[in-house]
């Protein structure tokens, strides 16, 4: 069973969520994970709110560390939906993501993400595909 540091040393290697967004990894156990991101001047959009790259960037790998952080399996986002409910009010997101179902091949996460005045920012559900 791996350990958060080991996660969080296996999964340095995606260079666009930890060093470009500067997501990090707060807590993994098999099929939920929560990843947070420090807002900063480049994640804002022209609104002066985080851009939605950068809050479906915080989904897309809170995701990935729910779904392979204790796995042998490699899961892909296979379909990503992605609801926008209102302008982060704070300076740090965070995202929760859980598994719902895990089949065979095709498995099922939902991820919420609010901000530290729990606004709800958004809420996703990615299908995965397990590649491998």
């Amino acid at each position: 069973m791996s350990t958060l540091d080991e996660i969080r040393r296996r999964f340095k290697n995606d260079h666009f969520a930890m060093e470009t967004t500067g997501i990090t990894i707060d807590s993994a156990e098999p099929g939920k994970a929560v990843c947070s991101l420090t807002l900063e001047e480049r994640h804002m959009n022209e609104n002066k709110v985080p851009m939605g790259g950068a809050v479906f960037t915080l989904a897309d790998f809170a995701c990935a560390i729910a779904a392979n952080g204790y796995s042998d399996k490699k899961t892909v986002s296979q379909q990503v939906s992605i609801t926008f409910l209102s302008p982060a009010k704070g300076n740090r997101l965070t995202a929760e993501a859980a598994c719902l179902r895990e089949g065979r091949t095709t498995s099922l996460y939902t991820v919420d993400i609010r901000d530290e005045m729990d606004t709800y920012v958004a809420h996703a559900t990615v299908n995965g595909y397990v590649i491998q």
